[in-house]
C-alpha cells in the first residue's frame, strides 16, 4: 500500500486519484501508525516551507518520516515534500528540514534571469542526470512535467537526478537509494507523470 500523508499542506485528491487510474493501493495516512504501515510513503506539500516543516513536527510524523527512511522504507517527496527531504531551506529566513539528502533550498530567482517570472509555472523537460534512477524506468529523457515553484534544490551534487531549463538550471528530481524528490507535479504531468509513479510503485533498486 502506498501512504500519501496528510499533514495539511498538500493537494491529496490528486495524488489519491493518479495512483487509482494506475491500479496501485494508495491511501492517507495521517498518523504514525499509517506511515509505519504503509510499504511506501508520498510525502506532498505546497505552500511555505517553514510551515510546512512546523506541521510535521506539531504531528511527530517527522520522525516517523526520518526512522522509516532511514530503515529502507521508499519515499517519494513532490513539490514541497521534495524540498522537506533536504537539510535546510533559505525561504524566508533558514529553517531546518528532515536532512534525508544532502543540499540547501534556494530561490531560483539566485539561478534564472530578472526578466523570468516568478513562480516558475509551465512545463518543462527533464534532462537526466543520473539515467540509472528507477522513476524514469518508463520515461525517456526530454520528456515534460508541470512545474510550481519559486525554490528549488541547491548544493545537491550527491542526489540530483535531474535538472531542468527555466533561463538556468533548476534540479528538477533527487535519488539517494530508497529515497526520491520531484520538484514537479507528477500527478499534474499527464501520462510521463503516470509512467513516473507507476515507477515508484515498483521501486527496489539503490544508487
Amino acid at each position: 500500500m502506498i501512504g500519501i500523508v496528510d499533514y495539511g499542506v498538500g493537494n491529496l485528491f490528486s495524488l489519491v486519484s493518479s495512483f487509482a487510474m494506475i491500479g496501485a493501493e494508495a491511501a492517507v495516512v495521517r498518523d504514525a501508525d499509517g506511515v509505519k504501515q504503509a510499504d511506501k510513503i508520498i510525502l506532498p506539500g505546497v505552500g511555505a516551507f517553514e510551515d510546512a516543516a512546523a506541521k510535521l513536527r506539531a504531528t511527530g510524523l517527522d520522525r516517523v518520516l526520518v526512522d522509516e527512511a532511514r530503515a529502507g522504507k521508499p519515499l517519494l517527496g513532490i513539490c514541497l515534500g521534495m524540498q522537506l527531504l533536504f537539510e535546510e531551506s533559505l525561504e524566508y529566513g533558514t529553517h531546518p528540514g528532515l536532512g534525508l539528502l544532502a543540499g540547501t533550498v534556494a530561490p531560483i530567482r539566485d539561478v534564472i534571469p530578472a526578466d523570468y517570472k516568478i513562480p516558475h509555472i509551465g512545463w518543462n523537460a527533464l534532462r537526466f542526470i543520473k539515467p540509472a534512477c528507477p522513476l524514469w524506468k518508463y520515461i525517456r529523457e526530454g520528456d515534460y512535467v508541470y512545474f510550481v515553484h519559486s525554490y528549488h534544490a541547491s548544493r545537491c551534487e550527491d542526489s540530483t537526478a535531474a535538472v531542468t531549463e527555466y533561463g538556468g538550471i533548476l534540479t528538477a528530481a533527487a535519488w539517494r537509494n530508497n529515497i526520491y524528490g520531484c520538484q514537479f507535479h507528477p500527478e499534474k504531468s499527464g501520462e510521463v507523470g503516470m509512467k513516473i509513479l507507476r515507477a515508484f510503485c515498483e521501486e527496489g533498486g539503490a544508487a
